[in-house]
């Protein structure tokens, strides 16, 4: 069913959306910020690359993209935490301070690991233990809307990290940070060499962005 006809209902929902990484990176990104549980962890990472050399961050921007003209098409508005993908910035609590403004509807962040070379697999993370009522129930239900989907698309949840496919944690300031339902989405790990061949395959990325908007559509259709 093609993504355009995959939801209703959802039609003027907010969602913004987080291409993880910079496309451009310097020293500044080693600065302390909140972590959003009393302690700092550095304001961003360089993220990861496979052995080919092709960058998470180029990965992460292009998947969004294509998330972003699905949700269009289903009348969701968006916003995006970065414009471009050969830019420093913005730092991980900023992200989240842009999220909360827009009060969204669901905050998704996209990224790829750079995990174990034999793990493979993706996994949705969420805030755990949560910190505020968006990050207890709403957030585990997006969650959970996104790993059915991925897993509808023939993804293998991970074998590495996480739970069937979900990993509640407390070491992600972006998720920490936010006051609306939030999830990161680890697509793949990049440092395996089968998942590195779908992660940079634009034909998967375009499936994968579908199960994404799927997932996304589906938890929006359950607040209507």
């Amino acid at each position: 069913m093609p993504v355009a006809h995959a939801a209703s209902n959802v039609a003027g929902r907010i969602v913004f959306l987080d291409p993880g990484h910079n496309g451009a990176n310097d020293s500044s990104i080693v600065r302390q910020v909140t972590d959003g549980r009393g302690a700092t962890k550095e304001c961003q990472t360089t993220g990861t690359t496979t052995d080919a050399g092709y960058p998470e961050h180029t990965f992460n921007w292009d998947t969004v993209l294509r998330i972003r003209a699905g949700l269009s098409q289903l009348g969701v508005r968006t916003a995006l935490s970065r414009t471009n993908d050969d830019a420093l910035g913005p730092c991980v609590d900023q992200r989240a301070a842009m999220a909360n403004s827009v009060r969204p509807d669901a905050i998704v962040s996209i990224h790829a690991d750079g995990g174990p070379r034999q793990g493979r697999g993706f996994h949705v993370n969420y805030s755990d233990p949560p910190l505020n009522a968006a990050q207890a129930g709403p957030a585990r239900r997006l969650a959970q809307a996104m790993r059915d989907e991925l897993v509808a698309c023939g993804m293998q949840p991970s074998t590495y990290r996480g739970t069937d496919g979900l990993y509640g944690r407390a070491d992600l300031a972006g998720l920490n940070l936010a006051q609306y339902p939030a999830i990161l989405v680890e697509m793949g790990n990049m440092r395996n060499p089968d998942d590195a061949a779908v992660l940079t395959d634009a034909g998967t990325r375009a499936r994968l962005a579908d199960a994404v908007t799927r997932g996304i559509a589906g938890y929006l259709q359950m607040l209507a």
